[in-house]
C-alpha cells in the first residue's frame, strides 16, 4: 500500500528510534557473542545453546525490520500545533466514567505506541475512535465486552 502511514507522537518516534539503535548495536553484539560461545561447544545439531541463540537472532532481525518499516511510513504529529478544542492524535484527555463516576486520563496515540498500562490508547481502538474529533462536554459511548460504557469528556490537554 503506497499511501500507508503510521501516525505517532514525537515521543513514540523517539522510542522506536531508541529501540532500533539498541537492537542494532548492543543486542546484535550480545547475540554474536552468544553464537560464538555456542559454536565453540561443537556439534551444532544437538547444541541447544546454538539453536536458542539462532532463534533469538531471527526474532531480533525480524523486529529490526519491523521498526525500520515503521520509521519509513511514520508521520509524526506536530504536538506544538495540537488544538485543545477537539481530540486529535497526541491529545491528553480526561474522561469521567458515567456509571462509576471515576475520572481517568488517556493520551491518544498511534497504534505503535498504545500501552493501556501507561494510559496510552490508540486512535484505532474502540475508545480512541469514539474520542477523535470530540469536544469537552461530549458524551462518548463505547461498545466493550462488558457492555456499553459511557464517558463524558471533561478536559483536553496537549
Amino acid at each position: 500500500m503506497a499511501n500507508e502511514e503510521l501516525v505517532m507522537t514525537p515521543e513514540g518516534l523517539r522510542k522506536i528510534e531508541e529501540e532500533l539503535e539498541e537492537l542494532k548495536t548492543v543486542k546484535r553484539k550480545e547475540l554474536s557473542e552468544r553464537l560464538k560461545v555456542a559454536i565453540s561447544y561443537g556439534d551444532l545439531k544437538e547444541n541447544s545453546e546454538y539453536h536458542s541463540a539462532k532463534d533469538d537472532q531471527a526474532h531480533m532481525e525480524t523486529r529490526i525490520l519491523q521498526l525500520e518499516r515503521m520509521l519509513k511510513i511514520a508521520r509524526v504529529v506536530d504536538t506544538g500545533s495540537i488544538s485543545t478544542g477537539h481530540v486529535v492524535v497526541g491529545s491528553l484527555v480526561t474522561l469521567n466514567d458515567v456509571e462509576f463516576n471515576e475520572k481517568i486520563e488517556y493520551r491518544v496515540v498511534g497504534p505503535a505506541e498504545a500501552d493501556v498500562a501507561d494510559n496510552k490508547i490508540s486512535y484505532e481502538s474502540p475508545l480512541g475512535k469514539e474520542l477523535m474529533g470530540k469536544k469537552v462536554g461530549d458524551k462518548i459511548q463505547v461498545n466493550a465486552p462488558v457492555g456499553i460504557i459511557e464517558y463524558e469528556l471533561l478536559e483536553i490537554k496537549v
